[in-house]
């Protein structure tokens, strides 16, 4: 029924904004395509305390980043020029490619008088063919995302094909990417189609086969099986899943079927081959030791 069940870990992303790490796992590296997933928040932000959460500019090759908010304000910058402030229910969707740098800074005026911040921010590897391909950026809105709404079931499509619905975000391979809220007693299948799936529990808890998981679980599910997935209270899910794409390697903020590729970006960044966003380039996460776990990303490892 279930493969595994990977309890969140707390991460340090920047001096002031620790996180809530899902993947990658050491015994469940990838779930579909994703392999990254980060949950930020809930936190109330002290007056002037926002700025200790920015996450300076720092680099990506072979994935795309996706930020999706559930509260607060993020700014975007990247070294395409781009600078997006994304706001609750909407997607940003960064193809880094061959290579981008971005910063996520926390600017809004509400937040700096002492607001709440809640975000989920996941990775999803590219197949080979396009992780070398030029770097992109987009911003998708609310009114976008396709929603279903049942007896005690509210549902956006964040990305991906699920439940008969498809998202107009642009993706690289067959996924799937679904915010679910359920009232108490409600009852929710996973979407057929895919073979790797799981459900992240946002806040809540949920029952599966007569065994209660609460949140800041991710359930990772058997290939073929469709369990019934019963909210045992108001509960929040992030459904996620696709096809397997075959070996990746990660370091730091680098994704690739490629060993060698890795290496060449750590020394591009290093040797300042990379640019910085024009709008936020006088400060920049330096490439860590491989022991440290450094702002912007995971600890180096290796995937599979």
């Amino acid at each position: 029924m279930l493969d595994i069940i990977i309890e969140a870990r707390r991460a340090a992303l920047s001096p002031g904004f620790t996180v809530k790490r899902i993947l990658p796992f050491q015994l469940r590296r990838m779930v579909g395509p994703f392999i990254f997933m980060d949950h930020g928040g809930p936190i109330n932000l002290p007056v002037g305390s926002v700025s200790n959460l920015d996450v300076l500019p720092h680099p990506h090759i072979g994935l795309s980043t996706v930020s999706y908010l559930f509260s607060g304000k993020v700014t975007h910058r990247d070294s395409l020029g781009i600078e997006q402030v994304i706001k609750p229910g909407e997607v940003n969707w960064m193809t880094a490619g061959k290579g981008i740098v971005h910063s996520e800074r926390f600017e809004d005026p509400a937040m700096l008088a002492g607001g709440e911040l809640e975000l989920l921010q996941t990775w999803v590897a590219l197949p080979e063919k396009d992780e070398e391909s030029d770097p992109a950026f987009e911003n998708y809105k609310p009114e976008q995302l396709p929603v279903f709404t049942d007896t005690g079931v509210w549902m956006r499509l964040v990305a991906g094909e699920a439940y008969g619905l498809k998202s107009h975000v642009k993706t690289h391979s067959p996924l799937f990417y679904v915010h679910v809220v359920l009232d108490q007693g409600a009852r929710f299948g996973l979407p057929q189609g895919h073979s790797e799936r799981g459900a992240y529990i946002v806040r809540g808890s949920v029952e599966v086969n007569g065994v209660i998981y609460k949140e800041g679980q991710l359930l990772v599910f058997t290939k073929g099986v469709d369990p019934l997935i019963i909210a045992k209270e108001q509960t929040t899910l992030m459904m996620l899943g696709g096809e397997h794409l075959g070996e990746r390697y990660i370091w730091w903020n680098f994704v690739s079927s490629s060993r060698d590729r890795i290496e060449q970006a750590k020394e591009d960044w290093k040797q300042g081959r990379i640019d910085l966003p024009p709008m936020d380039n006088e400060e920049f996460v330096p490439l860590p030791e491989d022991k440290s776990r450094p702002a912007g990303g995971p600890p180096p490892n290796a995937l599979s």
